[in-house]
């Protein structure tokens, strides 16, 4: 056999065997267990968007049409999804709202209905990982995040820095004593040491690093020293906030939004379940931009964002930032990426592969095996409402009951009992003086494909597991005290961004050491989380989506793991979002490498 028919012939080898690796690691008695909720009259806590729903409960008014929409999801055919009524069904639509009916609203589609039915040649199946089921309705866990929600909705204007060592705002204090009156709370619900919600853990993740520091990750603020610095003043100082993309820049704010909420009218409400098409209708305070300050600022950025946009941006920060230790043999790059020592020992470094054009890429490429999986999820297994749907049933509560033919009324009767007496309402009615509908961020509600999982945090997941794999997690993010790096380090810095309450300019303040691990994580659970801020999402569906993305980038690297050249001795040490730490290598695999 000649070298090339060799080549050829341990190419496919390696191939067979990534996909044995795969194989093995799909257990086929893992089921998709969806929270047995869609058996509930009305298809009430089933999402049903789109669909033709009741003015006056609003819920679907015909349950055969979801039949349909089932039917045409589990078989895959185009056909199918084509023959699923669609919004009013008249044509030209006549709207119930004067917006709709003033700009003669389009409908709007459902999104990737079919992407799980797909296949990849790489990571795990889309139908091979799974989420336990989403809290049901009755549970003191859901009433706790629908009360977050509304909580997040009536804060979306306040400054973020609230949010770090113990910031005092009447607004917020109203809405953690509300809160912490919820049985789910109360008892420590979200927290291993029992404790209540406060400034400092409201609204955050729950991974390693998430409670610490200011709120907004440094890789959501800050910005590097700009192009070809090497032998002349910084292009920009960090707190410029600006990225080099290449020869470009990447400005890390965002267009900043009116203080307007929307769909809090019944019939704007009804128009969006029935699919109106509402997007880019939202108001922005002229062409001001500015840095993520508020949680409208955070919803502003998921709402628009290519969603590995903030993963990109943040590897290219880590690619670029000056390393400072007194140690030469510390690296930017996880330990087991070769080519870390100096040029004039290992004479070749990392570029195609073990460097930025191969771990760049990498972050991208995550996120679409992210995205099959959950549509798997959201389409097939769970069809979660979203939020915007369950404040309704709030609103209409004794109507639905009064219309539903339910043994078991107690359940939806004992959320809207809590979330009063809890005084969630009260703060709504305050703020709104009219109903207990959502105020939204978004004019067009949330996207056409239900809530659990989340797109979002899915592809955080992914996207972040790959950047923890590869770059030494180990590192401190630091910035220094004039605010003019921002750099990594093995001893911190002690202070980090945070912007001015205007958004304008970033201060520099003290904080927790905070490593590459820490601020990863936190930028994961900001974008996850600021859909929430936007209202289109719950919090378990960023905690429950985090970990499928973090699974699938697993088994991509555990796949691509073998096809690295073994004398390299190539190897990740990977922090999981739980704490554990795992060692990706081809060495794990050598049984199946016999020969090659």
């Amino acid at each position: 056999m000649n070298n090339l028919d060799s080549r050829k012939q341990t190419s496919r080898e390696l191939r067979e065997r990534a996909a044995r690796i795969a194989y093995d690691r799909n257990n086929p008695t893992r089921q998709h267990q969806p929270n047995g909720d869609e058996a509930l009259p009305g298809r009430m806590m089933s999402f049903t968007k789109g669909l033709l729903h009741d003015d006056k409960t609003g819920l679907l008014a015909r349950e055969s049409d979801f039949e349909v929409f089932k039917k045409s999801i589990e078989s895959g055919d185009p056909k199918d999804f084509i023959a699923v009524p669609l919004g009013p069904g008249t044509h030209p639509v006549s709207w119930k709202s004067a917006k709709g009916n003033a700009i003669n609203a389009d409908v709007r589609a459902w999104e990737s209905a079919g992407a799980g039915l797909t296949f990849d040649l790489q990571g795990p199946d889309a139908q091979s990982v799974t989420m336990p089921p989403a809290p049901s309705l009755g549970s003191q866990e859901l009433t706790a995040e629908m009360a977050e929600i509304y909580c997040q909705a009536l804060l979306r204007d306040i400054p973020l820095s609230v949010f770090f060592h113990s910031g005092s705002n009447d607004k917020v204090e109203a809405c953690l004593s509300a809160l912490n009156q919820l049985d789910y709370f109360k008892n420590g619900g979200r927290s291993s040491d029992g404790q209540q919600l406060n400034t400092d853990n409201v609204f955050r993740g729950f991974t390693p690093g998430d409670q610490k520091g200011p709120y907004v990750s440094q890789f959501l603020l800050t910005g590097n020293s700009g192009l070809n610095t090497r032998d002349a003043d910084a292009e920009f100082p960090a707190s410029a906030g600006m990225i080099n993309y290449g020869a470009l820049t990447i400005d890390q704010r965002v267009r900043q939004a009116a203080k307007v909420n929307y769909m809090t009218e019944w019939d704007e409400f009804i128009d969006v379940q029935n699919g109106a098409d509402f997007r880019r209708l939202e108001k922005y305070e002229g062409e001001k931009r500015r840095f993520i300050t508020t949680g409208r600022d955070l919803a502003t950025y998921v709402h628009y964002d290519a969603l590995y946009e903030a993963y990109l941006n943040a590897c290219l920060l880590l690619l670029s930032a000056p390393l400072e230790t007194d140690d030469g043999t510390v690296s930017r790059f996880d330990k087991g990426v070769p080519f870390q020592k100096r040029d004039l020992f290992d004479k070749q470094e990392g570029f195609a592969h073990y460097g930025g054009p191969h771990i760049l890429t990498l972050v991208t490429e995550a996120a679409t095996r992210a995205l099959k999986a959950v549509r798997y999820q959201k389409f097939n297994v769970h069809r979660r409402l979203r939020p915007e749907a369950f404040a309704a049933r709030m609103e209409k509560c004794d109507p639905i009951l009064k219309s539903v033919k339910w043994g078991d009324s107690g359940k939806l009767r004992q959320s809207y009992d809590d979330l009063e007496n809890a005084g969630i309402f009260n703060l709504l009615r305050a703020e709104n003086g009219k109903n207990l509908l959502l105020p939204m961020a978004f004019c067009e509600g949330s996207p056409m494909h239900p809530s659990y999982g989340a797109g979002h945090a899915t592809v955080a997941g992914a996207c972040v597991t790959i950047l923890k794999a590869f770059f030494n997690h180990e590192l401190y993010v630091n910035i220094s005290e004039d605010g003019s790096t921002f750099s990594l380090g093995t001893y911190p810095s002690g202070f980090a961004f945070i912007p001015d309450d205007q958004g304008q300019t970033l201060e520099v303040v003290q904080t927790e050491d905070l490593k590459v691990q820490d601020e990863l994580n936190k930028l994961a659970a900001n974008i996850s989380i600021g859909r929430n801020w936007a209202g289109v999402h719950y919090y378990s569906d960023y905690k429950d989506s985090l970990l499928l993305g973090e699974e699938i980038a697993i088994g991509i690297l555990q796949e691509q793991s073998i096809t690295y050249n073994k004398k390299e001795k190539f190897f990740l040490t990977l922090p999981k979002f739980n704490g554990e730490e795992i060692t990706i290598s081809g060495e794990a695999y050598a049984e199946l490498l016999t020969g090659i």
